[in-house]
């Protein structure tokens, strides 16, 4: 099942401490405040056939989220899960958002200027290497699913 960044939400300390936030476990650190690192390391491993998409409250100008997809399948804090879950599960946990989906069309760079998001060099350490090995655990759905695992 899939459990939205919400549950995730850095402390006012962590947001004030970059060592705090980036001493968190894994998917804590990857569901608030480094999403759109994993999501941008994911392409660099995996470049074909994947986008970034943010997740809009409705209303704001920023996305509250940012992930990968194929179409069918997501890729963030919670491994692979069907988009469309992704989608249903956090509107569920803050109905207020009404979230909305939709492709980010950018480089990180832009993405991290336009949107207030963290550049790599603001956290305590370089999370790029961080997001590769966590993407690393994380067999692509379609593959196991044939019964193989890489």
């Amino acid at each position: 099942m899939y459990v939205p960044c919400s549950v995730f939400r850095r402390s006012p300390l962590e947001r004030a401490d970059e060592r705090l936030a980036w001493d968190r476990a894994d998917q804590w650190f990857f569901a608030a405040g480094a999403c759109h690192i994993l999501a941008y390391a994911f392409l660099e491993v995996h470049p074909h056939g994947f986008v970034v998409m943010g997740l809009w409250p409705r209303g704001v100008a920023d996305p509250g989220h940012v992930y990968i997809s194929d179409g069918t399948w997501a890729f963030d804090h919670c491994g692979w899960t069907l988009e469309s879950e992704l989608i249903a599960v956090s509107r569920a946990a803050e109905p207020a958002t009404d979230y909305q989906s939709r492709p980010l069309g950018m480089e990180l760079d832009e993405l991290c200027a336009r949107h207030w998001y963290p550049t790599r060099a603001e956290f305590a350490f370089d999370p790029w290497s961080r997001a590769h090995s966590y993407i690393e655990q994380f067999a692509y759905p379609r593959r196991s699913s044939l019964g193989t695992t890489s």
